[in-house]
C-alpha cells in the first residue's frame, strides 16, 4: 500500500515567487512550512517537487496535495 499524502491545508497558499527561483514543493502534506519542504517526508515515499519560477509573479500552490498540475493549485480543494 502506497502512502497517502496528509492534506495541509483546504486553501491554496499564495506566493510570491521570483524568476529564475527554484522552490520545493512538500508533496507528502507534513512540512510544518508549507507549501514547502521541510524534510518532513523522510521515511515515508513521497519527495519534493522541484519548481523553478520563469518569471516573478504570484502563483497557488497547493496545499491539498490532491492538485493534477502540482506544485500549483487546480482547485482540487473544493472536492475535498
Amino acid at each position: 500500500m502506497s502512502d497517502q499524502p496528509v492534506v495541509a491545508d483546504t486553501v491554496p497558499a499564495f506566493v510570491d515567487v521570483e524568476s529564475g527561483k527554484t522552490y520545493f514543493w512538500c508533496a507528502c502534506g507534513r512540512s510544518k512550512n508549507q507549501p514547502f519542504c521541510d524534510g518532513s517526508h523522510s521515511g515515508t515515499s513521497f519527495t519534493p517537487l522541484e519548481y523553478t519560477a520563469t518569471e516573478t509573479r504570484k502563483l497557488m500552490f497547493c496545499q491539498c496535495k490532491k492538485t493534477t498540475r502540482a506544485p500549483i493549485c487546480d482547485g482540487s480543494h473544493n472536492n475535498l
